[in-house]
């Protein structure tokens, strides 16, 4: 089955080894002439940012970088970017990295054209509605981890260090105008950043799958998403330079976020606080939770648990077979059994417990939250 494919769903997306030597008619195609290159510390110093950069550049696009962004983005990162975008000029946003690099992008194309703060967008209710859509720049999105799927989302989180709560920014025209889904800049992923990346979308699968809310089509999305994930993540930590592996998780990446507006649930409202308050990545703390929040939904989704269990072949078709799974793919791939091998003291414990129930993705786990 060749690996290279052209989707309109739910964006314009080019899938297959080398696509990033399409970037400058990725631009074209999303009417970019003048682009903000964004991207994280650590990449900016790499040779696939110079030689995309270059690409860019040789084009004749007016393209400048920014970089200063964490790895857990904070108001004061999309700030900067919009100071940056408009000193610029620009027209646009290639964003290129991981969740966070995207979602910064996409921050700053969205908010760049709005006068009210980035607050008053969070994704609560039709507070969307408030935007000025006029000026919302158009965004390119290059992921480099196989993990948030934020390039085919259109929403972005952001810590807002006051309060040192996770919000999530939504808007319908966040979502950008093209993806490049390029399997090759994912084989450079540490094996530590390939299992926790994986378990983020292994994250939005499952949840979605388990949110109690009428979405048939997500549904079907986040089963499948789930079984590449199966039968890709320990191939792709074990063997970086498995294309064929690294392409199947991208796909699944993509497939979580999408399947993921049917509803996500406690393993998201607990991971929020604890990456606000710790800094701890997103994706591997979501893989220390997943167990337990398993455990906690047991009486409410043990049933469709037993499907999906089925569904992926697993030599146990029940609830225990799959939780059995799940820990056993844990242990493989490097994952932590508890907060405390994040760096996680009990210091907190109280304040992360309220703010998980608080927390807009607690709505939609099968069990209520408390």
């Amino acid at each position: 089955m060749s690996l290279w494919a052209d989707w309109s769903y739910p964006t314009s997306i080019r899938f297959g080894a080398g696509r990033i030597g399409e970037l400058v008619e990725a631009c074209a195609a999303a009417g970019i002439a003048r682009p903000l290159f964004v991207t994280d510390p650590g990449l900016a110093k790499s040779s696939m940012v110079d030689d995309a950069l270059a690409q860019l550049r040789k084009a004749g696009l007016g393209v400048a970088l920014f970089s200063d962004l964490k790895p857990n983005p904070v108001a004061g990162n999309i700030d900067a970017g919009i100071a940056a975008f408009r000193d610029g000029g620009h027209d646009g946003v290639v964003a290129l990295g991981g969740g966070s690099a995207l979602d910064v992008g996409k921050l700053i194309a969205f908010m760049q054209a709005q006068t009210r703060p980035i607050w008053d967008f969070e994704d609560i209710g039709d507070w969307w509605t408030r935007a000025r859509e006029e000026g919302i720049a158009p965004i390119v999105a290059v992921p480099t981890t196989a993990g948030t799927g934020s390039e085919v989302g259109r929403a972005g989180v952001v810590t807002n260090e006051e309060t040192h709560t996770k919000k999530i920014i939504f808007h319908p025209l966040m979502m950008p105008r093209v993806v490049i889904a390029d399997p090759e800049l994912t084989v450079g992923l540490p094996a530590v950043l390939t299992a926790g990346t994986g378990m983020d979308a292994l994250a939005h699968c499952l949840e979605a799958y388990c949110a109690p809310s009428f979405h048939p089509m997500s549904e079907g999305i986040a089963v499948e998403g789930m079984r590449l994930i199966a039968g890709s993540l320990t191939q792709a930590v074990a063997e970086p330079q498995d294309l064929a592996a690294r392409s199947q998780m991208l796909a699944a990446a993509m497939m979580g976020a999408v399947a993921f507006q049917k509803g996500l649930g406690a393993i998201h409202s607990l991971s929020h606080p604890v990456g606000a308050l710790y800094d701890t990545h997103h994706g591997m703390t979501n893989g220390v939770f997943m167990p337990y929040v398993l455990a906690y939904n047991r009486s409410a989704i043990a049933d469709k648990i037993g499907r999906l269990a089925a569904w992926l072949g697993l030599e146990e078709a029940s609830f225990d077979g799959f939780l059995g799974w799940v820990l056993a793919l844990r242990e493989e791939i490097g994952v932590p059994h508890t907060l405390a091998e994040l760096g996680v003291d009990d210091d907190r414990t109280e304040e992360m417990a309220a703010m998980a129930v608080e927390d807009p993705t607690a709505a939609s786990n099968p069990v209520p939250a408390r």
